[in-house]
């Protein structure tokens, strides 16, 4: 008996990398999975339905279940196709794991208006676009009368929580794909749907673009990419059901619950501040922090 018996998953850029080693492992425990992949390029050019239906023969071969989809989800068309693929060949939908992501890594004085656009598409409207049908294919059936079991996994990243330099675009879209997180986690909450997300760190396309090398060394690969794929499945299962509105940074054999925006100082009077008051509080209100400038946590 697997943890995810009977339940039916989709995927979204899990032609490789993370969302793969996602889709592997939710259909070893039981998931009947819709492998979503328009398999472009890393820059997201050009379409190949064969990384989609690599993972589904894989799925097959070791007895589980699973369907090809190559909808561009950064579409409203394809997000809507690919929620009613799964409920039209399985009967119905109970989780959905957004992944699928581009990068265009520029400074934002070299940035190009497509560069910002599609990867804001890519990332936050592709996550959205699934989402908003599989809410309303949930909420509906709550309406019924129905139980549901509905799980959404986003997939924020460190660059979105923090900032990263050269990544003006692929940040600001995965800080939106955080507050979209808390939002949908307290709309959809009443109809039995929770919606967590993680920010990972492993190795794929991506990051051995933007990070170098990140081969195995001896002993326990911490870049792997099926580290971050337990995680998912864990968020995915009924087990997880009070676990709702949540970030996990996830790399290695460590996993990070990730407060949200919190205040750490303030300053209070009870009158307007004049912009000489504020000058001479300056230290006041920074005391303990070295810069007014977040860092970056981790040097990769």
């Amino acid at each position: 008996m697997g943890s995810l018996d009977g339940k039916v998953a989709i995927i979204t850029g899990a032609g490789g990398g993370i969302g793969r080693e996602e889709a592997l492992l939710l259909a070893s425990e039981g998931a009947q999975v819709v492998v979503n992949d328009i398999g472009g390029s890393l820059q997201g050019q050009g379409s190949d339905s064969t990384p989609a239906q690599k993972v589904v023969d894989e799925i097959i071969s070791a007895g589980g279940t699973a369907v090809a989809n190559h909808d561009d989800i950064s579409s409203w068309t394809g997000g809507e196709n690919i929620v009613k693929q799964a409920i039209d060949t399985y009967g119905s939908l109970n989780i959905l794991v957004n992944n699928a992501g581009i990068l265009r890594d520029k400074m934002s004085f070299n940035m190009e208006e497509s560069d910002w656009d599609d990867a804001i598409r890519v990332h936050l409207k592709g996550h959205f676009a699934a989402t908003h049908f599989a809410a309303i294919y949930w909420r509906e059936q709550a309406k019924a009368g129905n139980q549901v079991t509905g799980r959404i996994v986003n997939t924020s990243s460190e660059a979105g929580l923090y900032g990263n330099a050269g990544q003006a675009n692929y940040s600001a879209a995965k800080a939106g794909i955080a507050a979209l997180t808390w939002v949908l986690a307290r709309e959809l909450e009443r109809y039995g749907v929770t919606a967590n997300a993680i920010a990972p760190r492993a190795r794929t396309r991506m990051t051995e673009t933007t990070f170098g090398d990140l081969s195995a060394k001896d002993g326990f690969d911490i870049w792997a990419p099926g580290n971050v794929a337990p995680i998912v499945a864990w968020l995915a299962t009924d087990d997880a059901a009070g676990i709702n509105g949540q970030i996990f940074v996830v790399f290695g054999g460590t996993v990070q619950l990730i407060a949200p925006f919190a205040a750490v100082a303030s300053l209070k009077k009870d009158a307007r501040w004049s912009i000489k008051e504020l000058i001479d509080n300056t230290a006041t209100l920074f005391a303990g922090r070295s810069s007014g400038t977040p860092a970056f946590p981790v040097e990769f």
